[in-house]
């Protein structure tokens, strides 16, 4: 085969460069309002750091309140409507904020207000974009459009604080939130010029009530059993590295001692791990297989997690570059792996539930390993509890061992033998 067919044939479909375009508008827009929201709160309202940390909490806290009825909910929708109502909640809620700073009637509370809003909006279009790439491509093009769309994702990661932070300088941060409602609004309109049929919604006598629903779903990841260990191994990766995140920024800055500038700069080495997994996941994928690759890209560069703790302010600060380039890598081609997975097993009348029970359960470790990186370093110091919690990275992917995947080429092995 081809490998420019390879590597592009997922390009080729019109509505597919569609969906990828609205996933552009919105991880761009989705990173700059990280930067403009907090900003416009301590610019404008001169919110301290309590008021700061909570505004970026409930951004977040949504998913762990509505997570797995979201996934219920998008079962008995049609997903891209989903997405393009989701988006356009989004675009108006933030478009709110510069509508009230002008006619003076912002307040924190309004923020306040407007952030858990927003991050219930996302989990609707996180969930129903997870479940709806299916009904755009083969399944054989699965992994090959994750890689794409995980591509965008890091590529938003890297490019949108930049960005948003040079907005804010140039245009004011209330009218930089304007920006990002406007992004919402492209990606509406992109999604909504997707020619593909939706997939009809199940009628009323056929939707799953509430709570079977979400029984069911809770039911199918528990008993599929590599489903199973990469929920696990995921949810463990996510706490590591979550106190590993956490702890960053003071470890370069009060440990090693770097300056501000060289801070950021190692800080952004991460995102360009995850463009070149975006970048090789869909040929990796093609030629060594999907599970083989999925089980490999986390199995070989956890390893390099240890280097990090030995970030000192000389030639080894190249290690913290090295690790985050070469964990982010691994993820990207880990995360897509698993998502192909769930959307090549799960009955497509399911996955949504199934989605969202697997990102209910790996995003709930994330809080809880950031307060445990933070009493951890408060006990035993920040460089020894990156050792702690690096050690713990490398050694979360042992329930895989204990899985099928080790013994795997590709997911549709599986699926024949059941």
């Amino acid at each position: 085969m081809d490998p420019y067919a390879m590597t592009t044939g997922v390009l080729r479909s019109p509505d597919f460069r569609r969906f990828l375009g609205s996933h552009v508008a919105n991880e761009l827009g989705g990173n700059i309002s990280r930067v403009a929201l907090p900003l416009v709160a301590v610019l404008v309202l001169h919110a301290g750091a309590l008021e700061v940390g909570l505004l970026s909490a409930l951004q977040t806290v949504a998913f762990l309140v509505i997570g797995l009825p979201a996934g219920v909910w998008v079962d008995r929708m049609r997903r891209r409507r989903v997405m393009v109502a989701a988006d356009l909640v989004r675009g108006l809620l933030l478009a709110s904020i510069p509508l009230a700073y002008t006619l003076g009637l912002l307040s924190i509370w309004v923020m306040f207000a407007v952030a858990l809003l927003v991050g219930a909006a996302q989990v609707f279009n996180d969930v129903a974009d997870q479940t709806y790439l299916p009904e755009l491509v083969s399944k054989d093009d699965l992994g090959s459009g994750n890689s794409k769309l995980e591509f965008v994702r890091a590529g938003g990661s890297l490019a949108g604080p930049s960005a948003g932070g040079a907005l804010v300088q140039l245009l004011g941060a209330p009218v930089t939130v304007l920006a990002t409602a406007l992004t919402s609004l492209g990606s509406a309109l992109l999604l909504g010029s997707i020619r593909t049929p939706d997939r009809l919604a199940p009628r009323a006598e056929e939707r799953p009530g509430m709570w079977s629903g979400i029984r069911e779903g809770l039911a199918f990841v528990w008993e599929d059993r590599l489903l199973r260990a990469i929920t696990v191994t995921t949810a463990g990766t996510n706490l590591c590295l979550s106190a590993v995140l956490g702890l960053s920024v003071l470890f370069l800055a009060e440990v090693v001692r770097l300056p501000p500038g060289l801070i950021g700069v190692l800080l952004m080495s991460g995102a360009v791990g995850g463009l070149l997994g975006g970048l090789t996941g869909g040929w990796l994928f093609k030629r060594y297989g999907t599970a083989r690759v999925t089980w490999l890209a986390i199995s070989v560069t956890s390893p390099f997690g240890l280097l990090l703790p030995m970030t000192q302010a000389d030639w080894r600060m190249s290690f913290f570059s090295i690790t985050s380039i070469a964990l982010s890598w691994g993820a990207i081609l880990y995360n897509v792996g698993q998502l192909t997975y769930r959307q090549t097993v799960a009955p497509e009348h399911m996955l949504g539930r199934v989605n969202a029970t697997v990102r209910f359960v790996v995003w709930s470790t994330m809080p809880l390993g950031a307060l445990l990186g933070g009493v951890v370093a408060q006990q035993i110091g920040v460089r020894q509890a990156l050792w702690v919690f690096m050690g713990g990275r490398l050694i979360s992917f042992v329930p895989l061992l204990f899985s099928p995947l080790p013994r795997l080429r590709d997911f549709a092995q599986l699926q024949a033998k059941s």
